[in-house]
C-alpha cells in the first residue's frame, strides 16, 4: 500500500470508518492488516524514550545542587542492588572489619613488645613474659584472634590477658561492632527477601495495550497475569496518561478512569483486564488512530495488592508508549477447561497474544457523533 492509499484510509470521513467495522470487505480489510504490520514494523526500529520501562524501573535521575553526601543512605544501598553485589559488600565489609582490628592489635601488641624474639609464646616460659594475648606469634595469628573476637568464636588457645588495658578496650570495641555488623547484615538480607519488588516479578502485564470496541464505544485495554500459587487480595490497577511537548519535556499526568471486567472486589483467581472507556472524559476523546501513532504520550500502569498468603503488600509499574498501543485488536483468551485434568487451565503463554477486529480508525468522539447522527436520522433503529 503505498502513502496516498493509507492518507485515504486514515483521513476518511467518519462512515467510511464505520463501515471498516459493519460493511468491509475483503480489499478494505486487507488494507487494514497491511497498515496494522506497518505500524509493528515502524515500532519495532523506532527507540522511543519513556519514564517507566516495560521490567518498571523509573528512567529517571534526580539532580542535586549539592553532588556529594557525607553520609549516603548505606541500608538503602544495599537493598536495591543485586544479590552478587550485596554478597561480595558483605564479604569486604567482614574483612575490612577483620584487617581494621587485626592493625589494631599489631599497634598495641608491638608496643607492648610481645613480637620481641624472647617474648614469642616458645620462649614465654623461660622469660616470664606476660603477653598482651597469648599465643600470637605473627600476623596470621592476629588476624585469626580478630575473627575469632567479632564472630565470639573462642577455639581457647589465643586468650586475652589483664597485662594491656587497650586491648581489653579494643576486645570490647571489636565486639560491640560485630554484633552491629551482623544485626546490619541481617536485616538487609530480610529486607532484600520481604521487599515488594521481589515479589512483583511474579506479576505480569501484557505487552501491548489495546484499542477496540465494546458496546459502540472505544476502549483501551492492557491485561494483568499473577504466576503465583497464592492469591493477591485487595488489588487496585491506576493507570497515568503522561505527556511530552514538542522538545520531549513532561508537559502533563492524568489519571485515566479504569474499570476491570471481573469485579470491583478481585481476588485475582485469574488474569484480568483493565478497561479504560474513552468517552467525553478520556483525553484520548479526540484522538483517531492517526493521531495517537503521532502523539508524544506514555500510559503509564501500576498494580497494587496483598499477598494472601504472607500479608505482604505488592506492588507492580510498567508503562504502554505510542508504539505499544494496538488499536483494532483483542485479546486471546487464556483461560480454558481441560476434561483430563478437571479444571481450568491458565496458558500464560497467550498473555500477550492477540488478534486483529474490525474497528473504525476515527475518534470516539466522531464515532459517538456518527450514532447520534443515525439515531436522529433513524430514530426506530
Amino acid at each position: 500500500m503505498d502513502l496516498p492509499e493509507k492518507e485515504q484510509l486514515f483521513n476518511g470521513d467518519t462512515q467510511k470508518d464505520i463501515n471498516t467495522i459493519e460493511n468491509s470487505d475483503s480489499r478494505a480489510s486487507n488494507k487494514f492488516r497491511r497498515i496494522f504490520r506497518h505500524w509493528n514494523r515502524r515500532s519495532e526500529k523506532r527507540k522511543v524514550g519513556r519514564v517507566v520501562f516495560k521490567s518498571g524501573q523509573f528512567n529517571l535521575e534526580k539532580w542535586k545542587k549539592y553532588k556529594y553526601r557525607v553520609f549516603p543512605d548505606i541500608i538503602k544501598v544495599f537493598i536495591d542492588s543485586q544479590w552478587k553485589w550485596t554478597i561480595v559488600m558483605c564479604i569486604l565489609t567482614y574483612i575490612f572489619i577483620w584487617l581494621a582490628f587485626t592493625c589494631v592489635w599489631w599497634i598495641i601488641l608491638e608496643i607492648h613488645g610481645d613480637f620481641e624474639p624472647v617474648h614469642l609464646p616458645h620462649a614465654v616460659n623461660s622469660s616470664h613474659w606476660v603477653p598482651c594475648v597469648k599465643e600470637i606469634y605473627n600476623f596470621t595469628s592476629l588476624f585469626l584472634f580478630s575473627i575469632e573476637v567479632h564472630t565470639t568464636i573462642g577455639y581457647g588457645t589465643r586468650t586475652l590477658t589483664l597485662e594491656c588495658p587497650s586491648a581489653m578496650i579494643t576486645m570490647c570495641l571489636e565486639s560491640i561492632m560485630g554484633t552491629i555488623s551482623q544485626s546490619f547484615m541481617i536485616g538487609v538480607v530480610f529486607a532484600k527477601f520481604t521487599t515488594p519488588k521481589n515479589h512483583a516479578q511474579t506479576l505480569l502485564f501484557s505487552k501491548n495495550a489495546i484499542i477496540n470496541l465494546r458496546d459502540r464505544d472505544l476502549c483501551m485495554i492492557f491485561r494483568i497475569g499473577n504466576t503465583r500459587k497464592s492469591r493477591i487480595i485487595a488489588g487496585s490497577v491506576y493507570a497515568y496518561l503522561i505527556r511530552y511537548d514538542s522538545a520531549d519535556v513532561l508537559d502533563d499526568q492524568i489519571q485515566l478512569q479504569l474499570k476491570i471486567d471481573t469485579s470491583e472486589n478481585r481476588s485475582f483467581m485469574f488474569p484480568i483486564s483493565a478497561v479504560h472507556a474513552i468517552n467525553d472524559s478520556s483525553p484520548f476523546y479526540t484522538l483517531s488512530a492517526q493521531d495517537i501513532l503521532k502523539a508524544n504520550l506514555e500510559v503509564l500502569v501500576v498494580y497494587e495488592g496483598t499477598i494472601e498468603s504472607t500479608g505482604q503488600p505488592v506492588q507492580v509499574t510498567s508503562s504502554y508508549t505510542t508504539q505499544e498501543i494496538l488499536w483494532g485488536h483483542r485479546f486471546v483468551d487464556m483461560v480454558e477447561y481441560h476434561d483430563d485434568k478437571q479444571g481450568f487451565v491458565i496458558d500464560y503463554s497467550k498473555l500477550n497474544a492477540t488478534s486483529l477486529v474490525k474497528t473504525p480508525l476515527c475518534s470516539a468522539k466522531r464515532l459517538h457523533l456518527h450514532y447520534q447522527n443515525k439515531k436522529h436520522m433513524y430514530p426506530s433503529s
